[in-house]
């Protein structure tokens, strides 16, 4: 069975079975057939592609790591991580907003719903029929979400929320909102809001030099009433919005290898059929040295990132690991998709190649879901079991 990862110098995929393979490879033309030829109008125009959202659903691409008793694929860890890898190949923005639906919306409300939120929104999320997003950061508080102002105050048989949520994936386009307030006991809870409830406000922030092919905004309550069992039962506190990011965290590292890899292609084919000198600049020893260094990096990070699979598969992953993985996968990628920019010179900087478009999202995928430096601090909270935070 083919492997379409070119990229594959020390034999990655000899370590997937054939079903992980094929779901890369289905994954990677749907990408390149369906997504690939739009992407440049909708990063200049600032647009995500919602035309593609049914067939997204359909290839099971939302929530894949989820039971199918819920209308998702029921696939591994490392099948779904492959997903992820071929989306941002694609695009950030791509990726971004499969990430956002499975791992922030509908993971949270399978770990922590009740059966009846279960029944309700995921068969609904997993077609695509609505879409979702997830407040968590706020104008004030991003790093420490734990500073967290907004609030949510019990009224009889409803919670009244007020407060402001920023940077939110989807927020525009959601029809389902999963936003984290304080109780009145200062404890933190997550609550399902819908799309038309009074007091509730998604307004797009405009203006993005990153991340263009993805919508981005608010989301403001005004005395949002929602019904009590609205509330997530089973988690409270800040292990709960922590726990979500972990999911998403995990497939932001399989994602960026892809993007490292689409920039890592790009400029080889660039290479070799770039002529200067009477020969291919691919001939030339600076050129080889960049790619070298691109194949080292890309191929450390495809280990570093299936162990974490393969141990998330088992049950034994570990947040700092995803800290590390993505401390190391995002550098890796933003440097690899800066090298290549240099390969192809001034035809980098427009918008028939890639690299410059991944370069930008990059910058955005540095430092959300925690930032670099946030990760290094939790790496070295656990290396030295001294916390550094404050």
């Amino acid at each position: 069975m083919r492997h379409l990862n070119t990229t594959d110098f020390m034999n990655w995929s000899g370590l997937f079975d054939e079903e992980e393979i094929l779901i890369q490879n289905t994954a990677h033309d749907w990408v390149r057939e369906r997504f690939l030829p739009n992407i440049r109008k909708h990063y200049q125009a600032g647009t995500f592609p919602m035309e593609l959202v049914p067939e997204m659903a359909e290839l099971g691409f939302f929530g894949a790591n989820l039971p199918e008793e819920f209308g998702c694929a029921g696939v591994n860890n490392v099948a779904y991580g492959l997903i992820m890898h071929e989306l941002e190949r694609g695009d950030s923005g791509l990726r971004s907003f499969a990430s956002v639906q499975g791992a922030l919306v509908m993971w949270p409300i399978w770990q922590y719903g009740s059966d009846e939120q279960k029944q309700k929104w995921l068969p609904k999320l997993a077609s695509g029929e609505i879409i979702g997003c997830f407040g968590l950061t706020e104008p004030d508080h991003g790093s420490d979400p734990g500073g967290m102002v907004t609030r949510a105050k019990k009224e009889g048989d409803s919670y009244v929320l007020n407060g402001a949520k920023m940077w939110i994936t989807n927020s525009p386009l959601a029809h389902l909102a999963l936003v984290w307030a304080k109780d009145e006991t200062d404890v933190v809870r997550g609550f399902l809001v819908e799309r038309g409830t009074p007091g509730f406000e998604t307004p797009e922030i405009t203006g993005k030099l990153s991340l263009r092919a993805s919508v981005t905004g608010e989301i403001v309550l005004q005395n949002c009433r929602i019904p009590a069992e609205n509330m997530l039962p089973k988690i409270h506190g800040l292990r709960g919005p922590l726990s979500c990011l972990t999911q998403a965290r995990y497939g932001i590292n399989w994602g960026v290898v892809g993007a490292a890899t689409a920039c890592y292609e790009e400029a080889l084919d660039y290479a070799k059929s770039r002529i200067q000198f009477d020969k291919p600049i691919a001939g030339f020893q600076l050129t080889q040295q960049k790619l070298a260094e691109m194949v080292n990096e890309i191929t450390k990070a495809q280990f570093l990132t299936l162990q974490l699979g393969r141990l998330k598969d088992r049950g034994e992953m570990q947040h700092w690991q995803v800290s590390l993985a993505k401390m190391n996968n995002v550098r890796m990628a933003m440097e690899i998709a800066r090298s290549a920019r240099t390969i192809l010179g001034a035809s980098g900087i427009v918008d028939e190649y890639s690299c410059l478009r991944h370069a930008n999202n990059l910058e955005s995928v540095l430092t959300y879901e925690g930032t670099h430096e946030i990760h290094t601090l939790v790496v070295g909270n656990q290396i030295t079991g001294i916390e550094a935070f404050r």
